[in-house]
This record gives structure tokens, sequence and C-alpha cells, in this order.
């Protein structure tokens, strides 16, 4: 029973917490060859090993020295003043999730005193200790960055972030009559004392912690008001004193300092002591039992509703906070103090976000419109049939520089409303809110076409909202689906079937990234466009297993896992070794997210030692060491970060000369999650036209010396350095390709036949 602040002791036991779910055994659920390189027994190894012998770099660590990247561009005094705030907003919702999830996973298995370590040797209590120190130190660069340069910065152009107790006696007047309006009624305090048990603190919810005095028994108590999530971040004025519309923004108060201003309207009566703002980060990770689940749907539904409710694991504070109120929140929240991060700049910078929505393009990014493929647009600039465009040969898409609207939109908006086409079959990991493909998968069935939709329900973070959209689907009459039991659908496929003069015709598109038109202008991913009858007849194959019952394993084109991606991936790598082993040029080019999966790594090893060349671009996390002396002097590892995200994953096998080029495109990253527990596609792209602008971009990528770093052996990251000659900027000359293509549409351009992949 929570008590009086004048009973809380000096110290207090903090327990180590207690977790219902135990992780499974590193290496259940694997393929053979994962699983013998997730249980290879690396502690006995590392623990003969200097640091400079650990084969593998930690995940987690890698992960953090991601968001270390997103940081420093918010540092980069270059870039225009509303992106730095943005990248400052990214890497404070890159942490929240990593806590949520990673964090909160590590926790559980110290807890489980299971005794398993990481690949590179670290139990979870020291990954923990390890990642704290790290996540200190970067938070307070935040911090630092925020008060010391972002702050001042805006303030200078007009954007100004003010206390309330700061302003002019109008403007708190015009806060007064908000506060009363809008705040006010929806506000509710939450006292603690006998007959008031301490309040549930909800996920990634901001709050202030209140101490009030009864001025008649001069008895102190403790009370939390949580900051309305519903309502803006920042409340704004403009410059004479009166809220305006969005555009003329350009004074912000932030929400807590409105309502702790005017606390004594939420105690009256009461002396107000002190108030304080933290925040608490929850587990927010899944756990479905699927086997056990009679309907997956509800099952996902319950574990939403549970998800609210899990252990805390992080608790950020206000610096000011005193002890006893710091000790109170510790103890009733089971936290200890390394699961507490003081911060001198406001919590929850991601609130930024709300800043980079003001009208202000002179301090951003110059604006870019995606622009749309010759072969998709017609004489007047209008779109074309896009059936027919594809059976002129296969497509490439390259977005953002490619318009989504005018491709992949495009392709599945002309199915829903062509007379010819009988069937349509997708997938959809994650869409957007108002999703245009979703609303035309629903208008197809409504016109009495078979429609089949797999909704992967265990998106993370988009759990909700795909229950909301496999509800909507199943009421317009569409075939809804939610995949294989013990796998996620991580597949971006679409197949059309088609009724044509000669016959059935399949359309399909192929990607790497979601069916989001919203993120499609900010994500660089590729996908294609083909009629090509293999590809087609491996998409039928592909959903009669997703949605019946198959144990089809062999397929024309398509790599799928977790059945035969991982191992022709290892034998493309080992191919290229045999070649550099003979004398020739063994060369691999691999582009994806992130680099985990031990058995992929220790075969790249294999292939550097044999003397090919490798080179890896990783956006986010590396557990391959690079450049180390008999183990992967061949190997370099860089990473790209700037105005896009770079999403997708490219790979290239040989130099076209000993060997022909392979080149595969599609969802799967090189992690054991992807390769053993979900169903990942990576389709050949075989025509020479197409592989020279999937090699366009790798070298383009390859010679970035503005956007890119490297991973040196010692598991640090450092820009590249500008090369002697004009500074090469990836999505600066991406864009520009994209422009000259558009301005030569009207030029003719060879066809591309299709059923050559």
């Amino acid at each position: 029973m929570a008590r009086d602040l004048d009973d809380i002791p000096g110290d207090v036991d903090v327990r180590e917490r207690e977790h219902e779910r135990e992780p499974a055994p590193v290496g259940e659920g694997l393929s053979p060859i994962a699983a013998e390189a997730a249980t290879r027994p690396v502690a006995e190894e590392v623990a003969a090993q200097s640091p400079d012998d650990v084969r593998y770099l930690n995940r987690e660590l890698s992960w953090i020295e991601l968001s270390m990247r997103v940081l420093a561009q918010a540092e980069d005094r270059s870039s225009p003043l509303l992106e730095r705030a943005k990248f400052t907003a990214i890497f404070s919702d890159l942490h929240d999730e990593f806590f949520q999830v990673r964090v909160a996973g590590l926790k559980d298995q110290a807890a489980a005193h299971l005794g398993v370590t990481s690949p590179d040797g670290l139990t979870p209590s020291e990954q923990l200790r390890a990642i704290r120190a790290r996540v200190v130190d970067l938070v307070n660069r935040q911090s630092r960055l925020f008060v010391d340069e972002l702050w001042p910065a805006l303030a200078k152009e007009g954007i100004s972030i003010v206390d309330h107790d700061g302003l002019p006696a109008e403007d708190r007047a015009e806060l007064d009559r908000v506060f009363e309006d809008r705040i006010f009624p929806v506000l509710t305090p939450l006292a603690v004392d006998p007959g008031h048990p301490f309040p549930y603190i909800s996920n990634l919810s901001l709050n202030l912690a209140v101490i009030v005095v009864d001025p008649a028994t001069r008895q102190r108590r403790f009370a939390r008001v949580k900051v309305p999530p519903l309502l803006p971040r920042f409340i704004a004025l403009t410059n004479d004193g009166k809220l305006e519309s969005r555009s003329l923004m350009q004074r912000f108060v932030p929400l807590e300092k409105v309502i702790a201003a005017h606390l004594g309207q939420l105690f009256p009566g009461m002396d107000i002591e002190r108030h304080h703002p933290f925040r608490v980060t929850r587990n927010a990770d899944l756990t479905l039992e699927e086997e056990e689940a009679d309907d997956l749907l509800a099952a996902v539904e319950v574990e939403l509703r549970r998800r609210r409710f899990g252990n805390a694991v992080r608790l950020e504070i206000d610096p000011a906070m005193t002890h006893e109120v710091q000790t109170l929140l510790m103890r009733e929240l089971d936290l200890g103090p390394d699961d507490v991060y003081a911060l001198d700049a406001p919590l929850d910078l991601s609130g930024l976000w709300a800043l980079y929505d003001i009208d202000r393009p002179e301090l951003k990014d110059a604006p870019f419109s995606p622009v749309t493929q010759a072969r998709l647009m017609g004489p007047d600039d209008e779109s074309v049939d896009v059936f027919a465009a594809i059976r002129a040969g296969d497509i490439l898409v390259h977005h953002p520089y490619d318009s989504f609207t005018t491709s992949v939109q495009m392709f599945i908006k002309q199915a829903a409303s062509d007379p010819h086409v009988l069937a349509i079959k997708q997938t959809l990991y994650r869409t957007s809110a108002d999703s245009p493909i979703v609303k035309s998968l629903i208008r197809a069935a409504e016109r009495g076409k078979q429609v089949a939709a797999l909704v992967e329900l265990k998106a993370r973070f988009d759990e909700q909202a795909n229950v909301a959209w496999a509800r909507a689907l199943e009421e317009a009459g569409v075939h809804v689906v939610y995949g294989l039991v013990g796998l996620k659908t991580h597949s971006k496929t679409a197949l059309v079937v088609r009724q044509e003069p000669d016959g059935i015709r399949r359309y399909c598109h192929i990607g790497t990234g979601n069916y989001n038109p919203k993120t499609a202008r900010l994500y660089e991913d590729v996908g294609l466009l083909t009629s090509d009858p293999a590809l087609g007849a491996d998409l039928t194959d592909l959903f009669n297993l997703l949605t019946g019952y198959s144990r089809q394993v062999r397929y024309r084109k398509i790599l799928l896992a977790p059945t035969s991606l991982r191992a022709r991936m290892v034998e493309l790598i080992e191919r290229e070794a045999a070649v550099a082993c003979d004398g020739g040029h063994g060369r691999i080019v691999m582009k994806m997210n992130s680099l985990v999966d031990p058995a992929i790594i220790d075969a790249l090893y294999a292939a550097s030692t044999a003397g090919a060349e490798i080179d890896l671009i990783i956006r986010g996390v590396c557990c391959l060491r690079p450049g180390v002396t008999g183990l992967s002097d061949h190997i370099r590892v860089r990473s790209i970060l700037g105005r896009y995200l770079e999403h997708s994953r490219i790979y290239r096998f040989g130099n076209g000369e000993q060997q022909p080029v392979v080149l595969l495109i599609g969802s799967a990253d090189m992690m054991p999650r992807n390769l053993d527990r979900r169903i990942e596609v990576l389709v050949p792209v075989d025509h020479p036209d197409l592989q020279a602008r999937l090699l366009e971009v790798l070298d383009i990528e390859l010679a970035d010396d503005t956007l890119a770093w490297e991973l040196r052996p010692d598991a640090t990251w450092a820009r590249v350095d500008h090369g002697s000659g004009e500074p090469v900027n990836s999505h600066r000359r991406l864009q520009e390709l994209a422009l000259s293509r558009t301005r030569r549409r009207h030029e003719p351009e060879p066809l591309l036949p299709t059923g050559h992949l």
C-alpha cells in the first residue's frame, strides 16, 4: 500500500523483477544450419579470446550505434534547421522502441537466469550494463544538442519554445482560457494515499509528479497528473498572443508547462510544494501462443490489451526531481537506479515532430516530387494502361524517386476496376491509416472479384491498425487470412489474375517495401512489376501455401524463407569464394537493413579469406566485423543515412566475367528471424537493362562520401572521408537521375521482353 511521503525510507530495496514469460532456448525453431550457428559454444571461445578475436559484434550495441548515426544527423550544422529537429525526434522514437522491445527482452532473460549468452559472448546482464553506459552518453549528447543549439537556433528563426511563467500577461491570459476550455476538462488528478493506491502509469505517457501540502494538517501527499496524449504536445501562439491557424504558429508552450502552471485549479485549497515531469517506458513486445489460439484475430486483440500492462523498463525524469519522489517512483514501478535516466532537455523530444510540421520550407530540405516512369506515363502526361505496360516488358520501380502512386498503387487500383481482372491476392504487413491499397481491395471485392488478403496481425506496433483493416476487409467480402502458425508473413507480394484474349495471364509485384503510400515517399525501396509466367506460377503457389494447406518447398524462380532462401544465399556466397580461390574476381555486394545471422556472417568471412571482394551497405545493425586481418580483410561495411530511410534489400553476386551476375531483390534481411521465422521472398532480376539500373544504385551508394559511414574493426562507426573530386550525395544523385529519365520520357525506349527471368 502506498504511504505518505513522510513515511518513505531514505533507501529502498528495489527488487529484481520476476517475469512470467521465458524466452525460447537459443536455436529453437531454427533450420539446422542456423541452429548449429546459434548454439555454438561462444562463451568458452570468448573467454579465451581478446576482444579483437571476437567474431561477432553485439546486436544490441550495434543498434545503439545506429541511433548514434541518427543523432549525428541532428548535430550536422550544414543541414536545414527543421531537418535537424526531425532527426532529434527520430532519435527519441528509436530509443522508445529499443527499450520497449530489446531492453525489455534482455531484462526477461536476466530475470529468468537461463544462462544464455549472445553470439559475442555477453550475458544479458552484461549487455544491459553496456547499453546503459552508451545510452547515457547519447541521451546526454541529445540534451546538450537541444538545449545549447537547437532551442536557441529555433528561437532565432522565430520558432520559440517558451515557458508559461516567462510569457507576457496577455499571453498567459489567453493560455488561461485555453486551459479552462480544452485542457482542464480532460485532466484527472490521481492522489496516492491509503485510500488511493499508486495509479497505473501507461506506456510512454508523460506525467507530472506533484507534491501537495494540506495547509490545515501540513501533511504532504503525492499525486500524479497524466499529460493527455490526445492533446497537442505544444500549445502554439502567434506573435499577437492569440491562438491561430497552424501555419501561423511560431511560439510554443509545452503542454506539461501549461498544466503545471494551473495545478492550483486541480488541487483547490492545497499548497503545491513542487512538481516534476516523468515518463515511463514498458515492455511492449507481443507474446502469442499461436498453437493454442483458436482465433488468431481475437488472440491478438487480447494481447494488445495485455501489452498496456507490461513491466516498466525505463523511467525518464527531470534532473531536479527530489530523491524522495524518485525513490517512490522506482519502488512503485519496480525499477532500479540503472533504469532511471535524468534529462536536462524536455522529456520526450519526439514531440519535435510537431515543430517539423510548421510551414517553413526554407528550414527544410528542398521539396522533391516522385516522378512517373516513362513507360507508365501517356503522351499527355496521363497514366497508361498498366497491364499493357507490363506486358510490353518488366518494370523496375525505385521509390521514393519513382512515384508509388503512379506505379504500384495504380497497379492495384486498375486491377480493382478492370472488368477483365478475375482475382487479386496480396500480402499486407504495414500500410497507412487511410490506405488506398486496402480501399482498392474492398472495391474489387464489392465488384465480385475474388480477393484474398494476407494481413499480418503480428507486425510490431501496427497490430491494432491491421486488426481494424482485417475486419473492414472481411466485412467487404475479402478472403482474409493471417498466415502460417509460428511464422510472420513479411513478404511484399501482389498477384493479379486477368482474363485476356489469349487466355489467363498473371501479373505480379514483388518488392522490398510495404504497401504504404506515405512511407513510400520517405523510404527507399525497389520493386518489380512483371507478367513473367514462371513468377506468376510461383506467386500462385505461394498464396496457396499461405491461404490453404501445402508442403511445397520448390519454386521456379523465387527464393522463399524459411525453406530455400538461406541455403541459396550461402551457395551464392560460396560460389564467389570458389571463383576467388581459382584466381578469379569473386564479387559480392549486399544491401540490407541488418546483418545478424551467424551462418551468413561465417560464409562471408570464408569468402573474404578466399579473396572475394565484399561490400556491405547496411543501414542498421551489423554483427560482422570488417577489416580484421585473416578473417575479413576483404570486407567493407558502410551505412547511408540521410533524407530517405534506406530500406531496400539488393543482393549482387558475381562480376560478370567468370560467373554471370546474380541480382536479387526482396523483403529479407540476413537475420535469423527473417531466414527462419518469417515468410520472405527474394526474386531474381535478370534482364540486362534492369540489372544495370540496380547496379547503378549500388555503385552510387558505394561512391557516396557525403551521407556514408564506415564500420571499423573495433565496432565504431566513422563518416567516410570526402574524396578529392566532387562530393557524392547518393540521395541527391538518385533524384537527379530520376528527373533525367522523366525528361527523356517522350524518347522511344526499347521494350523489355517478358519471360526472360
